[in-house]
């Protein structure tokens, strides 16, 4: 059984910074990528960020160059930095991991940003 806990997200002013943690637990292993998603209200869940076991990351265009994802593959988790939030960026926010035919979510965190 795998789980996945989000945490960290919050309400913070446009430009601001917060960043996300995710702690994985269960089956893992290093070799799995595991990835950021987000929903807005209204809005269909869409991809952030991606990152693979030995570090190779992947970017949407909406984030690309404000936030940066990374692992502790020891601990397993993962983390999403980001920065020079925008007020488009509010949604809830996902892990997820894919292994094998499988993709595994948390139950999100709301990360708020105002304008």
């Amino acid at each position: 059984q795998v789980q996945l806990v989000e945490s960290g997200g919050g309400l913070v002013q446009a430009g601001g910074s917060l960043r996300l943690s995710c702690a994985a637990s269960g089956t893992i292993f290093s070799s799995n990528p595991m990835g950021w998603y987000r929903q807005a209200p209204g809005k269909q869940r869409e991809f952030v960020a991606r990152i693979r076991s030995l570090g190779s990351t992947i970017y949407a265009d909406s984030v690309k160059g404000r936030f940066t994802i990374s692992r502790d593959n020891a601990k397993n988790m993962v983390y999403l930095q980001m920065n020079s939030l925008k007020p488009e960026d509010t949604a809830v926010y996902y892990c997820n991991i894919g292994i094998g035919l499988n993709d595994y979510w948390g139950q999100g965190t709301q990360v708020t940003v105002s304008s």
